[in-house]
């Protein structure tokens, strides 16, 4: 596969090109015709521009190798150059508002030509054609700062279009829409700036792991006739394709420390070959084996937690004869603080079990069980 470095750089720079191409044949459009819908729109080519800029320098410094300093590489510059990205966007939305907002109330009269609404055609063309490529090699490479790009170019040609639709309007019908299409445009630039931020700082913040890809490296573990179940799966993002994880397995009481030891490995080597995830640590749960009261006493644990609405679900269930000690996991939802829930279960587990004591560890539902 190609070096993504490579193509988000070439690609960023067709962006950067085109861009300031049809920057300048907007501006001189613009400023012939007195539009200044056209002119917020040659801003926007601009800000375009300028965001591929960001793209290129922050696709430069996250494929430096790790350092001592940051050991896990610096792949999350690529999220904080988004950021930035997305604070252009914003700003150039709210002063292209602020000069709309000024020609409303202070109208100047458009004055378009033939030329210039060929010219704008072109432009739309050019951002359809912009729009398709950049966002497929966003999508063949996992940018979400080029896909952001391509999806922002596509939407771009709609506003272009409206631009020139305006201008057809005023040169048959001599309405003047020009104020209130670059105030539309304005909306939508301000719009696409908080969505972009919004996502970035969600990336930054950590959020919900994505469901199917959990379900698919859970089920990857599951396959191995040595493992029960996989639980308490988390992510770790430290870049596009900087991906860490650990989980929780259940084995037989029986396993060996050798057996476990090579029982992980594989399961590490599988997982990453399958989903490009590292998993770094993989914890283990043990379940009885050969003890019908174990099993019983499992179903019914179970179905007694799970009654509750706050119960998600119990996993790394073991009953300890010697101890007289039953431990097992339980997913609460945030509907419930973990210490309430937990108070919840084991009052009620022990009025029912007087004789046995329960260890209860609660988790947080990190992703699909």
């Amino acid at each position: 596969m190609e070096n993504r470095e490579k193509v988000i750089v070439r690609t960023s720079i067709i962006g950067i090109l085109a861009n300031i191409l049809l920057v300048a044949f907007k501006m001189v459009v613009g400023l012939a015709a007195n539009s200044i819908a056209v002119i917020l729109d040659a801003i926007n080519n601009l800000s375009d521009a300028l965001s591929s800029v960001i793209t290129i320098v922050g696709a430069k410094l996250a494929s430096k190798s790790p350092t001592r300093k940051h050991p896990l590489g610096f792949g999350r510059i690529e999220y904080f150059s988004a950021l930035l990205v997305s604070g252009i966007v914003l700003y150039a939305g709210i002063t292209s508002a602020v000069e709309s907002v000024k020609k409303i109330i202070h109208p100047e009269e458009a004055n378009y030509t033939t030329v210039s609404c060929i010219i704008i055609a072109a432009a739309v063309v050019v951002k359809l054609i912009l729009g398709l490529y950049v966002k497929g090699q966003g999508k063949k490479v996992n940018s979400g700062a080029l896909e952001a790009s391509g999806s922002d170019a596509l939407f771009d040609a709609v506003l272009s279009a409206s631009v020139l639709a305006s201008a057809i309007i005023f040169m048959v019908f001599g309405i003047s829409l020009e104020a209130y299409v670059g105030a539309l445009i304005s909306a939508f630039i301000i719009k696409a700036g908080i969505e972009m931020m919004l996502d970035t700082l969600n990336e930054l913040m950590g959020h919900r792991d994505d469901v199917e890809l959990t379900k698919k490296i859970k089920k990857l573990i599951a396959e191995d006739e040595n493992v029960r179940g996989a639980y308490d799966l988390i992510l770790y993002n430290y870049g596009p394709e900087m991906n860490y994880g650990s989980v929780h397995i259940e084995v037989a009481d029986t396993m060996s420390v050798k057996d476990l030891d090579i029982l992980s490995r594989k399961l590490s080597a599988k997982v990453y070959a399958e989903t490009g995830v590292s998993l770094t640590g993989i914890s283990v749960y043990s379940h009885n084996t050969g003890d019908d009261k174990a099993r019983e006493l499992e179903d019914e644990i179970r179905k007694l937690v799970i009654s509750h609405d706050f119960a998600v679900q119990i996993h790394g269930f073991y009953l300890d004869e010697e101890t007289h000690t039953i431990r097992f996991d339980a997913v609460l939802s945030f509907d419930i603080s973990q210490s309430e829930g937990v108070r919840i279960l084991r009052e009620e587990l022990t009025k029912k079990y007087p004789q046995y004591i329960f260890a209860i560890v609660p988790d947080v539902d990190f992703s699909a069980t």
